[in-house]
């Protein structure tokens, strides 16, 4: 059975879930089912897959399903219905012969199922459902100016979102104490930095707290550095994002693919000057490797 890569610019949500026991105990939770490494699990996540914006998507086929699972902080993305539909196509190209599509007779496929495990700050519903017939346009469809029912489309997908924070859900998050102790982990970080705390003493004192507190123990004293520069990178750049849409720069990706390729292009290379900075490395050395000059580097990193 394969197991995903690891490699630090993947989410702690990605690094705690990269083995099969554990995303199985997830995803038994989520669907109150009973699946075991027994039956097959196959992991089928794809590697820097630019329009999930982190390496925080799992995805993995189990008996006949195949599921990905979508780990999002800040606000939810509407758009995720048809970020998934370019996903899972991507998925289908890897792991179906693409010879079985000239067949005659049906070739049947996994079926798709997709959650995003929502850990934001806003208030949100404890379950919503996101489709992508939503994002449908009306105007000039058959059949509209008569009245006829759009409740039937050719192409329908459809997100469940749950949200992960403690206080919700709170039915899954017995069923799996990986998530949720993982969700109590970024909650002490949060209540430290609305406590008036900077990331960085915010992420260590979290990670004292959950030591001394028996929450993910044996993670994070196996894990401390890994786990700081992780999470340390995940806020800043969701912190990044937040003030480039205030400010108008998302609205490229609206001008065409070319800008949103650019605009991808540059999260990389934030997210890895976040990570050379959690790591120690001096700015000077940043410039040189992200090719930044040093006053747009500290203007990226928000340092005076």
């Amino acid at each position: 059975m394969s197991k995903p890569n690891r490699g630090y610019r993947n989410s702690m949500f990605k690094d705690l879930f990269r083995e099969e026991t554990t995303v199985l105990d997830l995803y038994n939770a989520l669907t109150d089912s009973s699946f075991t490494v027994d039956d097959g699990l196959s992991f089928t996540t794809l590697e820097n897959a630019l329009f999930m914006d982190r390496l925080n998507d799992i995805s993995f086929t189990i008996g006949d399903r195949l599921v990905v699972l979508i780990e999002h902080q800040s606000t939810v993305n509407e758009n995720m219905p048809l970020r998934a539909l370019m996903y899972i196509g991507r998925v289908y190209e890897k792991i179906i012969d693409r010879r079985a599509i000239y067949r005659t007779k049906l070739f049947t496929i996994p079926t798709p199922e997709f959650y995003v495990l929502y850990n934001g700050v806003e208030e949100h519903p404890d379950r919503e459902t996101l489709r992508l017939s939503d994002a449908f346009k009306r105007f000039g469809l058959p059949g509209a100016e008569s009245g006829h029912s759009l409740s039937l489309h050719a192409l329908e997908l459809t997100v469940r979102v749950i949200n992960i924070n403690i206080g919700h859900n709170k039915d899954i998050l017995e069923r799996c104490e990986v998530l949720r102790n993982y969700a109590a982990f970024v909650g002490h970080v949060r209540v430290h930095q609305q406590a008036g705390q900077n990331l960085q003493d915010a992420i260590t004192a979290a990670v004292d707290f959950c030591v001394a507190n028996g929450i993910l123990v044996e993670y994070l004293e196996n894990n401390s550095s890994e786990v700081r520069n992780m999470i340390f990178t995940e806020f800043n750049l969701e912190e990044a994002k937040e003030v480039w849409f205030e400010e108008g720069i998302e609205k490229g990706i609206e001008k065409g693919i070319e800008k949103g390729i650019d605009r991808g292009i540059e999260m990389g290379k934030l997210e890895d000057a976040l990570a050379m900075l959690a790591e120690g490395d001096s700015l000077e050395k940043i410039a040189r490797i992200t090719k930044w000059p040093l006053e747009t580097l500290k203007e990226k990193l928000t340092i005076n």
